[in-house]
């Protein structure tokens, strides 16, 4: 089974919509390990729509599982990162006009410079994942770069219509997976996972955390998040 990295920022965008104090994403994490979240992911956008970096720099505090930090390959997130040191970092694409991150990072096409971005983090003892789609061409680049992960982005999978598109998508990660391992690369996956769709995902053989915000939060809306985390880590069970 899988651990489960909970993402928080949709905590943060509902203190954001009105600009104060609560809810606290730190709070949050809190609730999120003491339910049994193996790890707490936060996203540190460029605009700060949701995640601030006063949120980053107490969650380093108060993490005690593993703090997850995603980020854009941008020298301003480098800094940042190097400065506060999460367990470790996710690189991930960002667009300022996107709702939220909509494919992966094309490692093939910017390979030195996702390259040098990884050496300096590495470099600084902060082990780098990359956020991609389960394409070859990107899980060859991925390796080229020399970090540690790759995350497997589940969004097709997550919006496929019908039983046979659904399947199809979940070979394709089926089969990144399995090619990444081959390459000595550790994996991950996330985006769009939900507690209807996840189970599947949490079964292919090798796959080490699966990184799940939206739904969580959207669940401990109606029922706390002690009882969102819990629930889900019983979908990673299969217990669900």
């Amino acid at each position: 089974m899988p651990t489960l990295g909970v993402n928080i920022d949709h905590i943060a965008t509902i203190r954001q919509a009105r600009m104060t104090v609560e809810p606290d994403p730190v709070a949050a994490a809190v609730l999120a390990e003491l339910a049994g979240a193996d790890g707490i992911t936060v996203h540190l956008r460029e605009d700060r729509r949701h995640i601030q970096e006063r949120d980053v720099r107490l969650l380093r505090q108060t993490v005690r599982t593993h703090l997850n930090l995603e980020m854009a390959a941008t020298p301003e997130m480098v800094d940042i990162a190097l400065d506060i040191k999460p367990d470790y970092v996710t690189l991930v694409p960002e667009k300022r006009e996107e709702i939220t991150t909509e494919g992966g990072l094309d490692i093939a096409g910017q390979c030195d410079r996702i390259t040098q971005v990884v050496a300096t983090l590495q470099g600084a003892g902060i082990p780098v994942s990359l956020f991609i789609d389960a394409e070859l061409d990107q899980i060859e680049a991925s390796q080229k770069t020399t970090a540690k992960f790759v995350e497997l982005h589940t969004g097709r999978y997550a919006e496929a219509h019908g039983e046979a598109e659904q399947t199809e998508e979940l070979n394709y990660l089926k089969e990144g997976t399995k090619q990444a391992i081959s390459m000595g690369l550790r994996v991950n996956a996330g985006h769009g996972l939900t507690y209807t769709n996840t189970y599947p995902v949490a079964c292919i053989e090798g796959m080490e955390e699966l990184n799940i915000g939206h739904t969580i939060v959207s669940r401990a809306a109606l029922v706390g998040m002690e009882r969102a985390v819990r629930e889900m880590k019983q979908v990673l069970r299969g217990a669900f």
